[in-house]
């Protein structure tokens, strides 16, 4: 994409239903320059423009016009006339138009062109229940990113986190929450007076696995979202931590001290046969699956401080990839399959940083915060999202992958901590090209 310098850091605050506040204040100054114009709305519809202003907004990528500063208002393709928005330097135009059919569903028809190359991108429609607007303008949101950046959108997708409240004090309460990627619609899944750990998603977005101290030691648990039956994983003798499913949702990865020292091992769900992966003094924990199922990377001690290791499932080899500072952890795989991200210490602070998975170790600092940890990247691998502090509270924090913005999610119910990023979820909205 073509981008332009934008003098300005980018401050936007987005007052969602549960007490989030999106807040861009890290400066970006290459962003394309975009036009969501105001979609026209039809009698009984939504206007949807403001919440597919902030997906485009939110994702780093753009920079959209301000309405107020739009010489026209088309609402279709083809009253969209180029000198008017090549005057104002911007690169791409979105136009839309919701309304509400005889049979109840909600559409909305969009459009999106290139400005600069004189070309519509798409022209298209999404549908769906007159009950889920938010839905069908997150799907919207998907398609004009996939339009201009090639790059499916993550809009549609959730996020898995756990809410603490009334820290340190009798009735400290934890819950389990899932939510939109950016807060709204959270869904409490659990309420526990003891902690909820470390959330993971299977890759068919049905389950979640999770930690529970509710019988009073670490235990690993299942949980289907739909109907919220849960069931147990493991529960050992000692520690039952950090799950993470494999890519094809059939076994997870675990930490368990079971015998005797915290050790890497996977689990197969259906029959609970266990495999020990590995076997050192040290303490090895926080698995994750490369995507080809065949090697876990891992967080472990053994020389001498936290580092990060790979380990093939099959022969048990461990090799170590980190050597650069004296703390590195919590890794995390990228879609690419090539990069990955993780808990970086360096002089004033943890930070989220980015590395090549093979060839030379040069390590990018993606955060700016000082206590930033549990992060988890979004499925198509543009932004993550991780845990941080901000005035001794917990809260979610978002970051593009370059580096080049990140935002806060601010809540006012206590401290939000242990971020999931879900994987593509089925989506009951329809997308037509036309």
């Amino acid at each position: 994409m073509k981008r332009i310098s934008v003098a300005v850091l980018i401050c936007l605050i987005a007052q969602t239903a549960f007490g989030f506040e999106i807040v861009i204040d890290r400066g970006v100054d290459q962003l394309s320059p975009i036009a969501v114009v105001p979609f026209g709305v039809g009698e009984n519809a939504p206007d949807l423009t403001p919440i597919v202003h902030s997906d485009l907004y939110s994702s780093g990528q753009f920079n959209p016009v301000p309405p107020g500063n739009m010489l026209s208002l088309p609402a279709k393709v083809d009253e969209v006339a180029l000198r008017d928005w090549t005057i104002l330097g911007v690169e791409y135009v979105v136009v839309g138009y919701v309304s509400v059919d005889g049979l109840g569903l909600l559409t909305v028809d969009f459009g999106v062109v290139d400005v600069t190359q004189e070309r519509t991108l798409l022209s298209g429609q999404v549908r769906g229940s007159a009950s889920d607007p938010r839905g069908i303008a997150h799907r919207t949101s998907d398609e004009i990113f996939r339009a201009i950046t090639g790059n499916q959108g993550a809009f549609s997708t959730k996020v898995a986190y756990v809410q603490v409240q009334n820290r340190t004090y009798v009735n400290e309460q934890h819950s389990l929450i899932i939510s939109d990627f950016d807060g709204e619609r959270p869904e409490t899944k659990l309420v526990s007076k003891d902690p909820i750990l470390s959330p993971t998603w299977s890759p068919d977005g049905e389950w979640l696995a999770y930690v529970s101290f509710e019988e009073g030691s670490s235990a690993i648990y299942m949980m289907n979202i739909a109907s919220e039956e849960r069931f147990v994983v493991a529960n050992f003798e000692g520690i039952n931590g950090a799950p993470t499913f494999s890519p094809d949702g059939t076994r997870i990865a675990m930490v368990s001290s079971r015998d005797g020292n915290p050790e890497i091992y996977v689990i197969e769900i259906q029959t609970g046969l266990i495999t020990r992966v590995t076997n050192h003094r040290a303490i090895d924990t926080e698995p994750v699956w490369e995507l080809n199922g065949e090697r876990l990377l891992f967080t472990s001690d053994r020389g001498g401080t936290p580092q990060i290791y790979r380990v093939e499932l099959d022969t048990k080899r461990v090799n170590r990839l980190t050597y650069v500072g004296s703390y590195n952890a919590r890794p995390r795989i990228l879609p690419d399959n090539e990069h990955f991200i993780f808990v970086h210490r360096s002089g004033d602070g943890f930070h989220i940083a980015w590395r090549d998975l093979a060839g030379e170790e040069t390590t990018r600092i993606l955060s700016s915060n000082v206590l930033d940890e549990s992060p988890s990247v979004s499925p198509n691998g543009v932004m993550l999202m991780y845990s941080t502090k901000k005035q001794s509270k917990g809260i979610l924090s978002i970051v593009s992958v370059d580096g080049e913005v990140e935002y806060n999610l601010t809540s006012s119910a206590g401290d939000v901590i242990e971020p999931a990023w879900s994987p593509y979820l089925p989506l009951a909205t329809v997308f037509v090209e036309q």
